[in-house]
């Protein structure tokens, strides 16, 4: 029997992966003592792989396909195929951002004022990069960890990852600039895509984890409602397209089903009510595949 080999993210991105896939359709345990979770398809082999290593065992084939960020796929330079952008993080549905931090405190205001400095850093590629574009030459150092406490006194600047930037407030950094902005990518050999049934495991795969993360955000409405209040109540709700409208037992009543965006729900339902709209219900949804 064919066999997708699988790279599931290591680290700060692991949780937050396994539950996408659990929202896609597939279930994967983890065992702490494995590196190979269990997954509940036996086309589907995993193992756990960190994300910064992610791309090169994919480039050389050790891996089929596998989840990691794209600023990790150009620190490596590997030659791999993206098959799609999947819009997740660790903590949100919001890109992550390499930036350039200071000491809060310092007189350090842009990349300028680096020049002949010490940067310390996980990528090490992409900052020599962003400083050979902005024509500053300073010296750039692999960080192996706990990178923000390494200025000021092993290093002028750093260049770290981050969502929010609550932990460079916390050591008293500031942002100087962004490096690069990154999303989470899923990426496949490229032998492995030429292989027809590789390639569609691969894109149901893609297909159903997007799917899953454009339904994050949403909920389902349904509603019944008078005919001589239809028009009312539909211009109360927003939707992917046009609401499905459908007739009831009753032709006097219709009834209503639509997405909308959770954040709205709690403003929409009163709306609805006071329209005329009756047993409105609101349920969760799995994947939204448009």
């Amino acid at each position: 029997m064919s066999v997708l080999r699988l790279g599931i993210p290591k680290g700060s991105l692991q949780d937050a992966t396994v539950q996408l896939f659990a929202k896609a359709g597939w279930r994967i345990s983890i065992n702490s003592r494995s590196y190979f979770p269990g997954v509940d398809d036996p086309e589907i082999n995993c193992m756990l792989v960190r994300a910064q290593e992610m791309a090169r065992y994919i480039e050389t084939g050790a891996l089929d396909a596998g989840i990691t960020g794209r600023d990790w796929v150009q620190e490596t330079g590997a030659s791999v195929a993206e098959v799609g952008e999947l819009l997740y993080s660790k903590q949100s549905l919001a890109p992550v951002r390499w930036v350039l931090a200071v000491p809060e405190d310092g007189p350090i205001e842009s990349v300028k004022d680096l020049e002949g400095k010490v940067i310390a850093t996980e990528v090490v590629n992409l900052t020599k990069k962003y400083l050979a574009k902005h024509g500053v030459n300073a010296r750039v150092e692999f960080s192996w960890g706990a990178t923000e406490v390494k200025v000021p006194q092993l290093a002028d600047a750093i260049v770290e990852v981050t969502e929010t930037g609550s932990s460079l407030r916390a050591n008293r950094l500031r942002i100087v600039d962004t490096v690069l902005e990154s999303r989470t990518v899923f990426i496949a050999n490229h032998e492995a895509l030429a292989d027809p049934w590789k390639s569609e495991k691969i894109s149901n795969l893609a297909l159903l984890l997007s799917g899953a993360i454009a339904a994050y955000t949403k909920v389902g409405i349904m509603l019944n409602v008078r005919k001589a209040q239809l028009a009312a109540v539909l211009g109360v709700l927003p939707a992917l397209k046009n609401p499905t409208v459908s007739t009831l037992s009753d032709p006097e009543w219709i009834a209503v089903n639509t997405i909308i965006d959770e954040n709205i729900v709690r403003t929409i339902i009163p709306r609805l009510k006071a329209a005329g709209a009756q047993g409105i219900v609101e349920y969760p949804l799995n994947k939204i595949v448009l």
